[in-house]
């Protein structure tokens, strides 16, 4: 388990330095976003790696690595923006966009640590490609309980998907860095 919280922890410290640069750069233009969009976002970019992981073939350039970081980034985007509902302004001091990054970031790594000790941390031995489906699987679910108004009968609601697509994208990052 040491070892995942290290690899864990590197793979997010990556995945925010490019959020705070993208801050700098276009500073939170993607407060605009109704969580549904960024759930849209998350889908293209999940269904691109699966395309990719299919047809062997990357026209765009972008790697996979890229693509399940802007997963990890848009899950966090996500959650601010179904939690941080008393946030009026759109735009974001990029100190407080990133504190809200931390914030959420240290939620997924808690709730990774638990789901690890209860699983056993069985993403370990899983695929990539699995991984992805996963991704898949809980934006299709978040995609219906949008179109349910939020409304859940006994599911878990929109924050937990996004908290394990979150999840489920860091433990791809650390497979394919194992794999180089």
């Amino acid at each position: 388990m040491a070892d995942t919280r290290t690899e864990y922890t590197n793979v997010i410290t990556i995945c925010r330095d490019i959020f705070e640069k993208k801050t700098k750069d276009y500073g939170t233009a993607w407060r605009i976003l109704r969580p549904s969009s960024l759930t849209d976002q998350i889908f293209i970019k999940a269904q691109r790696i699966r395309t990719i992981q299919e047809t062997g073939k990357n026209k765009v350039g972008e790697s996979v690595e890229d693509e399940f970081i802007a997963i990890v980034n848009y899950c966090i985007m996500a959650i601010i923006q179904c939690n941080e509902t008393q946030l009026k302004k759109l735009e974001l001091d990029p100190v407080e966009a990133v504190q809200l990054y931390n914030k959420y970031a240290t939620e997924a790594f808690e709730l990774m640590e638990k789901k690890n000790h209860d699983y056993g941390e069985a993403w370990r031995d899983m695929r990539v490609s699995s991984l992805t489906d996963l991704i898949l699987q809980k934006i299709l679910r978040v995609k219906q309980i949008e179109d349910n108004s939020g409304k859940t009968l006994i599911s878990e609601g929109v924050d937990a998907n996004y908290f394990d697509m979150l999840n489920y994208a860091v433990f791809a990052l650390i497979h394919l860095q194992e794999e180089k």
